[in-house]
């Protein structure tokens, strides 16, 4: 049985139509799921009460219960530890900057890639978010904090495209003129290069910024710190990422971890320079946030602006990402991680 905030208005419409309802209910429905955010249907006021016990019965109405929340001190970003209805925990993380509010979401329980330097796969992968519950992170976020989230990153616990029909179903429904309504160019989709899928994604012709974790130039190293890298080399990845900037002509975001003394070295830059060259893209270098069960830790600052400066004078374009929620276990799956292990002393 489907969700109902995972439903599409057209499967809204023909649900209630064998409910024998006018057409214009679907609308009212799916404006109190996704404008509103409600999470009950006694919140529907216009809607007759039969009909909302007949979808309640029917439909489950999934939310996302607040477990935890830490609020830094330093810079305000926020971050949430979700419970789901079966007892899953999942996290996001809502960022602000000048042009509005950020979520960052999660799309799995827990995480299947187990890269070397990230916490999410410390506690096992459970199983797969639907697009309601991805949805249902959002709306409780901003009915937390009281705010309306303009930009979205899928970039918490979990590999999108490991998910990707519900991820699929989640763009467009986040999507929908009649719900949210947020922008595709809004909205970034992060992964650690699942080739066949970034080729699924590519016939999507979808407006939205891919971000690909790349954190290395060769194999052999890639492949230590990353294991997906095992089924999908660089090469084959980098020319995946090609295509698809091509087709879509939107520019690629390659993610790039800075981990002290493994992949930040004069000769990882020149290396990633000559591998993205001619590419529509740019590098995003990451001072990798430190987890005590990562031997991972960030390099220093002035290696971190010799390595940016190698890559600009390859004609590369590259940001470095302010550091966000540094003193609130900003890294994902850090604070499931760390209430699992609290409840299993």
């Amino acid at each position: 049985m489907s969700d109902i905030r995972s439903m599409s208005l057209t499967e809204l419409e023909a649900a209630l139509k064998d409910m024998s309802q006018p057409a214009y209910r679907a609308k009212q429905v799916f404006s109190w799921l996704h404008k509103q955010k409600i999470l009950s249907f006694d919140g529907m006021t216009n809607i007759p009460k039969e009909l909302r016990a007949g979808l309640a019965a029917g439909y489950p109405l999934y939310g996302c219960e607040i477990r935890n929340k830490q609020v830094s001190k330093l810079d305000s970003t926020v971050k949430y530890l979700f419970e789901l209805h079966d007892g899953e925990l999942i996290e996001s993380v809502v960022m602000k900057y000048k042009y509005g509010y950020t979520v960052c979401v999660s799309t799995q329980a827990g995480c299947k890639m187990n890269c070397a330097f990230c916490a999410s796969a410390l506690g096992g992968f459970h199983r797969n978010l639907s697009a309601g519950e991805i949805l249902g992170e959002i709306y409780a976020a901003e009915n937390d904090l009281g705010i309306t989230v303009s930009h979205i990153v899928l970039m918490g616990m979990g590999e999108p495209l490991d998910n990707y029909d519900n991820v699929l179903r989640f763009l467009r429904l986040v999507t929908d003129e009649n719900g949210h309504n947020i922008s595709m160019r809004n909205i970034s989709l992060s992964t650690c290069g699942i080739v066949p899928k970034i080729y699924d994604l590519l016939n999507e012709c979808l407006q939205l910024t891919l971000s690909v974790s790349l954190h290395a130039p060769f194999d052999e190293l890639r492949s230590k710190i990353m294991p997906v890298n095992r089924k999908y080399g660089i090469d084959e990845l980098l020319k995946a990422c090609r295509e698809y900037a091509e087709t879509t002509s939107r520019r690629i975001s390659f993610e790039y971890a800075m981990l002290g003394g493994v992949n930040d070295s004069d000769e990882c830059a020149r290396a990633l320079a000559k591998k993205l060259r001619g590419m529509l893209c740019h590098v995003n270098l990451i001072p990798v946030n430190e987890v005590k069960e990562s031997p991972f830790h960030p390099g220093s600052p002035e290696q971190l602006k010799r390595f940016s400066d190698i890559l600009e004078k390859n004609g590369i374009t590259v940001t470095v990402r302010r550091k966000l929620g540094s003193d609130i276990d900003a890294s994902c799956g850090q604070l499931r991680l760390k209430h699992t292990e609290g409840n299993s002393v």
